[in-house]
């Protein structure tokens, strides 16, 4: 099957060969078993689903809970001649039901999905009519209570196998601890357990944490200094993000900034400016980087402390997709450790704010208590905020407890333009037509100008429209509208906020309660992972590599060489395979018995003494050796962390 697959991955892709692990994850898949695919941040998960749906017969869903990366996914295989669709918040129904349509009658190869659709009766009535080949779950730590991004959506995954009960599933993450791992795979049924991980280890990849109250001078060195490829700068605040970017073009470096609170429009114009080169710099929030694949990013510079490993390891990990060198640097000062707890303690109100929260929510929507149920509406989150004199942290973070206990689904914004579907029979057209002469130019303009309008939604431009017949924008939204009405056409209407769609009826405050599960064992384990980036950025005695390895569980001696700490303590100036020669002698002696210095540096003949007692104190450093009284032992594991 291996050559197959490879004729697939060369037909459609244009590459030859797989990455390392890509082959081995297809061909599991395409064997029919239940597969977890743990790659990094640039590691080329999409192949892993994609190949094997295409070598197999049937469809692929596709389960994400990223809009702007199913669409981007879904232009990418059309582009290919490879027939997908996505479904997601904010659609117009006749176009989701469309679509359900294209993927029973086998029209579509990959239909995506955002989780909460999965238990909607229009979808379970499509998916026992699909012959689905494979389930793909992108951000598979989301079904993990223990991951740091979990969705309860994303447990009702599993309830969808009694449908297809013989197609195999594929998890995707990009990040996952060893516990993480085995509760995904207990959580979607797998039959057995069965993982493909790649190391984490970024060898290109210099992580970097500098205490320093001079962070703009810092940012400012760095960023002069890159004479090619291009830089992130993250920041948690969005005024930060301006503040820096115009501060940065002020000085000489070309800038632009990003978050979602800017426009559709604005964020694609800076994207592909970004993107193209024509601008080096972006400064974002975390809404920025998700699905991007730029490959010559040389420096990821964070200003403030993300709140969790897991994010600051993706969040740099889109540095060095080239595996050419590439850095990330941290950039910390005394207040931001008090700044990241206080922002711990805001993103958990009290319940009563919460419910009053809750409450301005249904008010700010006008939706009644009972209704709601299935609803999407636009929502601005600043001017929520701004309207009911709320906190935006505390206000964000409720949102995010109310998406954890299953009630609603936030989207992040995206630009959707208008559609336009023309559903009547083409034998009731020239009635309508002669019925109703008001509207004879605009559906003329509409089966001239718009190709396949008569079987399907297709993109349609008001503007343009009323240009070429003579009307006004304003005419032509009304004429399309009263037509919906008449039940001739369907109108789905532009579309560049974000979408809050309601997956439960809304509930009178009086019996509203959030689950332990959503507040106080999230409060702790969100807790957990705080402390765990501050004793990161505290702690100078250890390769930053190795400590990030063995966050996710992954076990490493051998230090980087580059990073801050590797630098001030001298192991720079040892290269990477004398250290690796030199460390596994070591090992290898004291593995029979401890030793004396001396008789490490005997054992160790063949080297230069400078360089065994370099090795030797970086292994002490690191924790992989201890000294009782002269003599030096190795660590046990139970001494280990």
């Amino acid at each position: 099957m291996s050559e197959f697959t490879r004729s697939v991955l060369k037909r459609y892709w244009g590459y030859p060969s797989f990455r390392p692990l890509q082959e081995e994850i297809v061909d599991a898949v395409v064997a029919g078993r239940d597969t977890l695919a743990l790659l990094p941040t640039g590691g080329g998960k999409s192949i892993c689903f994609q190949v094997p749906a295409m070598a197999m017969e049937g469809i692929c869903v596709v389960v994400t809970p990223l809009i702007a990366l199913m669409k981007d996914q879904v232009a990418h295989l059309l582009a290919k001649r490879i027939p997908a669709a996505a479904i997601y918040s904010g659609m117009h129904p006749d176009q989701v039901e469309l679509t359900y349509n294209q993927a029973v009658y086998g029209r579509l190869k990959f239909l995506y999905v955002s989780p909460e659709r999965l238990q909607t009766d229009l979808f379970l009535e499509a998916i026992k009519r699909m012959k689905v080949n494979l389930l793909a779950v992108d951000e598979s730590h989301c079904i993990s209570q223990w991951g740091y991004d979990f969705r309860p959506p994303y447990l009702k995954i599993a309830e969808l196998r009694p449908y297809i009960p013989k197609t195999p599933v594929l998890a995707l993450t990009a990040t996952a601890t060893s516990k993480v791992v085995d509760d995904i795979q207990y959580r979607l049924g797998f039959k057995q357990k069965n993982v493909f991980r790649s190391s984490f280890e970024r060898k290109n990849l210099t992580y970097n944490v500098y205490h320093e109250p001079d962070k703009f001078g810092v940012l400012y060195r760095k960023l002069h200094a890159l004479q090619q490829g291009s830089a992130i700068v993250y920041v948690r605040n969005r005024k930060k993000t301006q503040v820096i970017a115009e501060w940065l073009q002020s000085v000489g470096v070309p800038a632009t900034f990003y978050h979602a609170g800017l426009d559709s429009k604005t964020r694609d114009e800076r994207q592909d400016l970004w993107m193209r080169g024509k601008v080096s710099v972006m400064v974002s929030t975390n809404a920025f980087g998700m699905g991007i694949d730029k490959p010559d990013v040389r420096l990821v510079i964070h200003l403030d402390l993300p709140d969790s490993i897991e994010a600051y390891f993706q969040e740099a990990g889109r540095a060095g997709r080239d595996l050419q060198p590439a850095e990330a640097f941290l950039l910390v000062s005394d207040a931001d450790v008090k700044q990241l707890e206080d922002n711990f303690q805001q993103s958990y109100p009290d319940m009563d704010r919460i419910k009053r929260i809750y409450n301005a929510l249904g008010s700010y929507l006008k939706v009644p208590v009972g209704a709601g149920e299935g609803e999407s509406y636009p929502f601005d989150l600043g001017d929520f905020a701004r309207t009911y004199n709320l906190g935006m942290m505390e206000t964000f973070s409720a949102l995010k407890m109310f998406e954890k206990e299953g009630m609603m689904v936030l989207s992040e914004s995206f630009d959707e333009p208008s559609k336009v579907w023309i559903k009547a029979p083409r034998d009731d057209l020239y009635r309508f037509q002669v019925a109703f002469p008001q509207f004879d130019t605009l559906i003329k303009y509409m089966l001239r100008s718009l190709p396949g309008v008569l079987s399907d939604f297709v993109r349609f431009n008001e503007e343009t429209a009323a240009l070429k017949t003579g009307l006004t924008v304003d005419q032509v939204i009304a004429l399309l509208k009263k037509m919906e009405s008449y039940n001739f056409l369907s109108y789905d209407p532009r579309k560049d906020k974000p979408q809050l769609q309601l997956v439960t009826e809304f509930l009178d405050t009086r019996y509203f309660t959030l689950s332990n599960e959503t507040y106080l064992d999230r409060k702790k384990d969100a807790e957990a992972r705080i402390k765990a980036v501050i004793g990161f950025v505290n702690n100078d005695q250890e390769c930053r590599s190795i400590q990030l390895l063995r966050y996710f569980d992954e076990v490493s001696r051998k230090p980087c060489g580059q990073c801050d700490v590797c630098v001030s303590h001298g192991s720079g100036d040892l290269s990477a395979g004398a250290y690796d020669q030199i460390s596994h002698e070591v090992l290898d002696a004291l593995d029979k018995k401890p030793m004396s210095v001396r008789e490490i540096l005997e054992a160790c003949h063949g080297h230069e003494e400078e360089e065994v007692m370099e090795t030797v104190r970086w292994m002490i450093d690191n924790g992989q050796l201890v000294i009782e009284g002269e003599m030096l032992r190795l660590k046990t594991k139970k001494e280990t962390p």
